[in-house]
This record gives structure tokens, sequence and C-alpha cells, in this order.
């Protein structure tokens, strides 16, 4: 018995899907299930794979740890970038044009 359902009603199951869709379309029917099944199994894997991976204890347990360098981060990159006015793309200092949009650059 699958899902309560015995050997006669899964035959009239079969006899309605094969005159809804005829038997030129049951093969393709059958792949896309399949396809579909799989699909949702590799999901379900790759979300328990997430939660196992990297469990969240608690809110209070994440520490940011700032370093010394990043304080001055941002005023090194003023000096050897440039942000596109248009996308905000950050780009080489001695750049013409946006790698991002293709903007040109002042």
């Amino acid at each position: 018995m699958i899902l309560g359902l015995g050997i006669p009603e899964l035959l009239i199951i079969l006899v309605v899907i094969l005159v809804i869709f005829g038997p030129k379309n049951l093969p393709k029917i059958g792949k896309a299930l399949g396809k579909t099944v799989k699909n949702v199994r590799e999901g379900m894997e790759e979300g328990s794979e997430d939660a196992s991976d990297s469990p969240i204890e608690s809110h209070d347990a994440v520490d940011v740890i700032e370093d010394e360098d990043d304080a001055d981060a941002p005023a090194e990159a003023a000096d050897d970038a440039v942000f596109c006015s248009k996308c905000g793309a950050k780009n080489a200092a001695d750049a013409d044009f946006c790698s991002k949009c293709g903007n040109k650059l002042n």
C-alpha cells in the first residue's frame, strides 16, 4: 500500500492519467516529475547541510573584531579608487570608464 492506496486504486488513477494526457505525453510527464522530485530532495539536503554546518547558538556569541588597518581603509580607498557616479562601482584611479556600467568617469 502506498499512501493508503491499494493496487485497484492505483490502476484507476493511472488509467485516468492515461486518458487525460495520452500515451505520447506520459514519458514527458514522468521525466518532469522525476526532475522535480530530485530538485526538491537536493534542496532539502542543502538546507539541512547549511543548518548543520553553521549553527547559530545565540546573538551574543558573535564577536566583532575590528582590525586597526580597517579604520584607515575608507581614506585609502578614496586615494587609489574612483567611484562611478552612475552605478557606484569602485574602479581603479587611472580608469577612464566604469568597469561595471561603462559610464565615463570624471
